[in-house]
């Protein structure tokens, strides 16, 4: 129990708990998207909305959202939430945790019997996670409408994603675009080590990083490994080896400053792939994340001219690097970060700014409303893994931090802010 706030650790322990006691046999916290564990999850988080006092339905996008009327409901919502979709085998507090505490700040209201001016939602987003039709944040992107088209036609043993979102209670042929939102939070597990090594409580996210995914393709040629002399080979590994540790040593410097950055080589295709030949192609995929666009534009310009410099020492032939896809960075609402680093204060929450290296469906609602998120700590920075863990009492200060940020922004969001 958090001293002088209605917010109910034992509550959060037991939502976290039985949501992670609905997963696939023998696969521990895993309920993907669209799948039967999925909607059993949905199940349970639709009787838990409306035991908060919540009147639940799932949207045109196939969100599952709990809604409290406020006292007056024309001055619009504030959403709340997180998604409860897991990666195969993946944490019990990713998305999860968020969406847990949304609810417990509902229920610590009506302990308190406060109502809302405005009034407050309660949303589980679709498919945060890649789904099973590879594509992520289809909730969130129905919402803010950005949602491509092309991707209802998107399929998976045999079933479009038009008829997944309709399975799991969604009118795909509609629009969920909102107009009404004024303000979305969301609470999430840092996924990273930064604020248990510095011993913090809450990280008040600034931005959620930009994605870039750059294709490097490196030709050399094949010849036979043991009668080919090393002063007459093109080896594409070789090469492809000394790109790598340029993008390593990029990124490091770029991730010098105070700014987010990280870039690292995550996909690495050679071939033939034979014990006895030198490899004759290098097919590489570099995912580069930065909280500013001008350290994403240095880091594709650095990279070209130094995969060409590379190219000059070694005599292989090396692509021009190739952008494949390329997310700009989403900064948070200034004046939500200043409510947020207020409600650290107001609850004896130790905490620092930070960027996310990780995307989230906050990315997507800040495109039709104010948005802000808050990290709590994970041991190790560990998530997307069996071993991922969040102490329940960090979630509960979280929430604690939330429900002081909501009652805040019922009054600010009334007058100029």
């Amino acid at each position: 129990m958090i001293p002088n706030s209605p917010i109910r650790a034992e509550r959060i322990a037991g939502d976290i708990d039985a949501l992670a006691a609905i997963t696939e046999p023998g696969r521990p916290w895993t309920r993907r998207a669209f799948t039967p564990m999925f909607l059993e999850g949905r199940k349970w988080l639709e009787h838990a909305m409306q035991a908060a006092g919540a009147v639940t339905q799932v949207d045109a996008a196939g969100n599952l959202i709990g809604t409290i009327p406020g006292r007056k409901p024309e001055l619009g919502t504030i959403m709340l939430g997180s998604h409860s979709d897991t990666v195969p085998d993946g944490g019990r507090f990713d998305g999860i945790a968020g969406v847990v505490v949304a609810l417990e700040v509902a229920r610590a209201l009506r302990d308190q019997n406060i109502v809302l001016d405005h009034t407050l939602e309660i949303v589980d987003f679709l498919a945060e996670e890649v789904s099973i039709f590879g594509v992520s944040c289809i909730g969130s992107r129905g919402i803010s409408g950005t949602r491509p088209a092309e991707w209802l036609a998107r399929q998976s043993d045999g079933v479009t994603l038009q008829q997944g979102i309709a399975q799991v209670g969604g009118r795909p042929h509609l629009s969920a675009q909102r107009d009404d939102i004024k303000a979305f939070l969301e609470l999430h597990i840092e996924q990273g080590p930064v604020l248990q090594n510095e011993q913090l409580d809450i990280g008040v996210v600034t931005a959620i990083a930009g994605i870039t995914r750059v294709e490097i393709i490196v030709e050399g040629r094949a010849d036979h490994a043991g009668t080919t002399p090393m002063s007459a080979r093109k080896d594409a590994l070789t090469t492809a080896a000394w790109i790598a540790l340029g993008v390593e040593e990029l990124g490091k410097a770029l991730a010098s400053g105070e700014e987010h950055f990280a870039a690292t080589v995550g996909e690495f295709e050679m071939t033939p792939n034979a014990a006895n030949v030198v490899p004759a192609r290098v097919r590489m995929l570099i995912d580069a994340r930065a909280e500013l666009r001008d350290d994403m534009e240095r880091f594709v310009d650095e990279l070209a001219n130094g995969v060409a410099a590379i190219a000059e020492k070694t005599g292989v032939s090396v692509s021009v690097p190739r952008i494949v896809s390329d997310n700009p960075p989403t900064p948070c609402d200034a004046g939500l970060l200043n409510v947020l680093d207020a409600a650290c204060e107001s609850t004896g929450a130790r905490h620092r700014r930070m960027a996310s290296g990780a995307g989230h469906d906050t990315a997507w609602m800040a495109r039709i409303t104010r948005a802000a998120m808050i990290f709590v700590p994970c041991v190790d920075g560990r998530s997307h893994s069996a071993d991922e863990y969040a102490s329940t009492e960090d979630i509960a200060l979280g929430a604690a931090v939330l429900l002081d940020a909501v009652k805040t922004l019922d009054a600010k969001l009334q007058g100029d802010f």
